[in-house]
């Protein structure tokens, strides 16, 4: 049936595709647009032949960014590499040969079963984490994790010290409240979170079962460049914001937790890392899905898990791997933020940060203008300059831009040209 003028996008994309679409292919992705935007269709190739398609390493790296999207400075769910993204448009509709999607797999056929266990060992690699630890694809988002951690690690009479650095440190606290003794060591409230104490003068409790942080805070941006030592317990650590954006000493910690929207795929993964023996210990009134021995018996597949979101970590891992590991990464991060607090620094008190300088987040950067009037029209018209989620957080205002690994460095040097020209034009 030939094409009409009523045809859509949308249309198209679910009309029965022949097996011969070059978008099936690794090496070629076609996309068609309708008339009203571009009369020609856009090839987007990467050179892959068939033995390496499945490795993203083997793809060329894309060193622009494509003309029709955005640089995305969301706090999460956050940009992807576009190489991950063109991959898995690649294998969306039929993965390598499956004849069918990720999306429609069981999650106890082999097909799923190769993808979990490779983006497990990716990890694994990654991060160095030690045979004595599990690791665990979860459901819930991290904050599922602030009632969780409690009820696995601990009694109702038992206390647990918080170190509270921003609001997600605080959420946990408060949650944790509802399942044991928490107590508050020391909080940046009364000073809106701009740091982090010196560890020494902290007065952890003689019976604390572990110790608790926010390794970055997403929304004031302060992060924990050294860890506390408990003096009695664990260290557990949520480091949603900043996971994989770093080595990371994994034998500090009895357990850390990171959802995934920020550095490592879409929203939905919660990963967690524990040590082995700390599994089994559940309250009689946990809920199953949040005993860590059902999920680490089970693989992680006692029920059905975030599949896709799964499958889009692991194409993550292997390109964080394929770039050299995390080591590389850190580099690459320190070096946009470097970029980014210097033009805020040397702004004359056009831009402010207030985050103490020792403990500024290389993930999340926020920002505020000498002139709080200017602030809604920066926004404005960064976001026409293809520049967007710029706003900060409903809770702090101003701006905050978020530049995970995947903010390539071309977008924090358009943001500081842009910077530059609306201080010249407005100071």
């Amino acid at each position: 049936m030939a094409t009409t003028a009523s045809t859509t996008p949308s249309s198209l994309i679910f009309r029965k595709t022949p097996k011969n679409q070059s978008f099936l292919k690794p090496e070629s992705v076609s996309v068609a647009l309708t008339a009203n935007r571009l009369a020609k269709p856009i090839s987007l190739s990467c050179s892959a032949t068939a033995a390496s398609a499945t490795q993203i390493q083997d793809r060329p790296p894309i060193q622009n960014q494509s003309q029709d999207r955005v640089f995305n400075f969301a706090a999460g769910p956050a940009t992807l590499p576009e190489n991950v993204l063109f991959k898995a448009q690649s294998e969306l509709y039929d993965w390598r040969g499956s004849g069918m999607s990720v999306m429609e797999m069981s999650h106890r056929g082999k097909e799923f079963s190769s993808i979990i266990q490779k983006a497990e060992a990716d990890l694994r690699a990654l991060l160095k984490i030690p045979e004595d630890y599990a690791v665990l694809f979860l459901q819930g988002g991290a904050t599922s994790q602030f009632a969780a951690i409690p009820l696995n690690l601990c009694k109702a009479d038992e206390t647990v010290d918080y170190l509270v650095t921003g609001a997600w440190g605080d959420k946990a606290f408060k949650e944790a409240q509802k399942y044991c003794k928490p107590k508050v060591i020391w909080s940046g409230k009364s000073e809106k979170y701009v740091r982090i104490p010196a560890f020494d003068g902290l007065e952890q409790s003689p019976d604390a079962k572990y110790l608790h942080i926010c390794a970055n805070e997403t929304i004031h941006g302060v992060e924990f460049k050294d860890y506390p030592v408990p003096k009695n317990g664990l260290l557990i650590a949520d480091m949603s914001s900043n996971f994989c954006s770093k080595p990371v000493d994994v034998r500090k910690f009895g357990l850390i937790y990171a959802g995934a929207q920020k550095n490592v795929g879409p929203s939905g993964v919660t990963i967690v890392i524990i040590r082995k023996d700390l599994i089994g210990n559940a309250r009689d009134i946990t809920p199953v899905m949040f005993d860590y021995k059902i999920h680490a018996e089970n693989n992680s597949l006692y029920n059905t898990p975030p599949c896709y979101g799964i499958y889009v970590c692991g194409l993550v891992f292997e390109d964080l791997l394929a770039q050299g590991g995390l080591e590389e990464v850190e580099k690459r991060n320190k070096k946009k933020a470097k970029l980014l607090y210097n033009e805020i620094d040397e702004s004359k008190g056009f831009y402010r940060c207030p985050v103490e300088k020792s403990v500024r987040s290389l993930m999340n950067v926020p920002f505020t203008l000498e002139k709080s009037e200017l602030e809604a029209e920066f926004i404005k018209e960064a976001a026409k300059e293809k520049m967007v989620q710029l706003k900060g957080h409903r809770s702090v205002g101003g701006m905050r831009a978020s530049i995970y690994n995947a903010m390539p460095l071309a977008g924090v040097e358009k943001l500081v040209a842009f910077m530059k020209d609306f201080q010249a034009r407005h100071a």
